[in-house]
């Protein structure tokens, strides 16, 4: 509903006649003024019902900020009892971790000293093992060293006899040698 305003548009006109504008013109002119502020210009009422539907506005704003407020307090509380729920199972499960932790941990140095323990077991019985072993390698060397000193030995008299035959022979055919040699010096001494 268009609110009329206090516009004189005798005087406007009339100013703008004595300003050299055709009196049509002017009064073109100020209707088209009049309608202008009428339609575009706010009055002071229109400014208070603007301003008294935005106070109502706030208020209905105010009234929801506070009602979204209370909700959040009452969801806060609600995830506070939640997480206090959460972090009360959470302790109970490490608790329940812990004491598995430290079964497992428990069966496992049980596991690892029985390993042990067989481990010194094997190491003992292969270390006997090996004693063993060196003994009787110790043995067969010992006999094997006998052995060839025997056949060491018998090598040497074999050795020896053999020298001594090659020997006699060497003296037999070194004899016969200078027996030939000074019937060879004979003869020569006699054709000479």
């Amino acid at each position: 509903m268009p609110q009329t305003t206090a516009f004189d548009t005798y005087t406007y006109v009339k100013k703008l006649k004595d300003s050299g504008v055709d009196e049509r013109q002017a009064a073109i002119q100020a209707e088209a003024l009049v309608t202008l502020i009428e339609d575009r210009l706010a009055t002071k009422r229109d400014l208070a019902e603007v301003d008294a539907g935005l106070r109502r506005d706030i208020k209905e704003l105010d009234v929801k900020i506070e009602s979204v407020r209370a909700e959040l307090k009452r969801d806060i509380k609600e995830l506070d009892v939640k997480i206090e729920s959460v972090r009360t199972e959470l302790r109970r499960d490490i608790k329940e971790l812990d004491v598995k932790i430290e079964s497992v941990r428990t069966e496992l140095n049980a596991k690892v000293e029985s390993v042990r323990m067989e481990l010194n077991a094997k190491i003992e019985s292969v270390r006997t093992e090996l004693k063993r072993d060196i003994k009787e390698l110790d043995a067969k060397i010992e006999s094997v060293r006998a052995e060839l000193k025997r056949d060491i030995k018998e090598l040497d008299t074999k050795v020896e006899v053999r020298l001594k035959e090659l020997e006699q022979r060497m003296v037999i055919k070194l004899g016969s040698l200078m027996v030939v040699a000074v019937g060879v010096v004979a003869a020569l001494v006699k054709l000479l």
